[in-house]
């Protein structure tokens, strides 16, 4: 990822509505998933934000932190103790078996990176009946100059996700949307008035609008938490299991 996105990445994740509303998600699933058998992985951890949420979310868990970025390195090094490693989803430097869970927020999309390696090294690393938790951009026409910044070759449909993690030999597959509600205001900015900029969304709104936005992914989240599912979104999200 280009290093002014970095900036920006670190000086947005713990204010924009949009982080505190996927960071929140992840921690929901992540907590829903009970007892873990190991250690659990951020598997493109950026400049660290959710590394940051989970563990005051979980302060009992052992939490470890990959990019592949060494800027991202430093900046997750520099803002959270735990341990951080510079690598690659595609071959990730654990032993078999050996992680509870492996959460990746918008790391599969990214160029580069072989989907379906990066699954079956997930796979490898979670013990049996370790959890994998994935959040990916939605829906390939809505590709963007924002994805093209952020170092996306690929959005994603819940049914081709859920398929991709079968085919890897997950079970217990779950896969639905988010970002409803706000959804269309994201396509008229996307596809509609784009600004023909080549960087991304990723940047605090005044003040009443991010408050009002986190309230409404708010809402969202506890729905999803209540075992609903949303029908459409700008994101899409999976829970799956390592089989026993």
């Amino acid at each position: 990822m280009d290093v002014r996105e970095v900036e920006k990445l670190a000086a947005a994740e713990d204010g924009m509505w949009w982080f505190h509303g996927l960071h929140g998600i992840l921690a929901g699933h992540l907590a829903a998933a009970g007892a873990l058998p190991g250690p659990v992985l951020d598997a493109g951890c950026g400049t660290g934000g959710l590394l940051r949420r989970l563990s005051r979310h979980m302060p009992g868990t052992r939490f470890i932190g990959l990019d592949r970025d060494p800027a991202a390195c430093r900046a997750t090094a520099g803002r959270w103790p735990g341990p951080v490693v510079l690598g690659s989803i595609d071959r990730l430097p654990f032993a078999d078996g050996s992680l509870g869970a492996v959460v990746s927020a918008d790391v599969l999309c990214h160029a580069g990176v072989d989907e379906a390696v990066a699954l079956a090294e997930i796979r490898r690393c979670l013990a049996p009946g370790g959890v994998c938790i994935l959040n990916l951009p939605a829906y390939g026409w809505l590709f963007s100059d924002h994805d093209r910044a952020v170092d996306n070759a690929r959005r994603y449909h819940a049914s081709g996700l859920a398929a991709a993690l079968a085919t890897a030999g997950f079970g217990d597959v779950r896969v639905g949307y988010w970002n409803t509600i706000l959804f269309p205001l994201m396509v008229a900015r996307r596809k509609l008035w784009p600004g023909g900029t080549a960087t991304s969304d990723v940047g605090l709104a005044p003040a009443p609008v991010e408050r009002l936005f986190a309230a409404i992914v708010g809402l969202e989240r506890r729905w999803i938490a209540a075992g609903r599912r949303l029908p459409f979104g700008g994101s899409v999200l999976a829970v799956a299991r390592n089989p026993s």
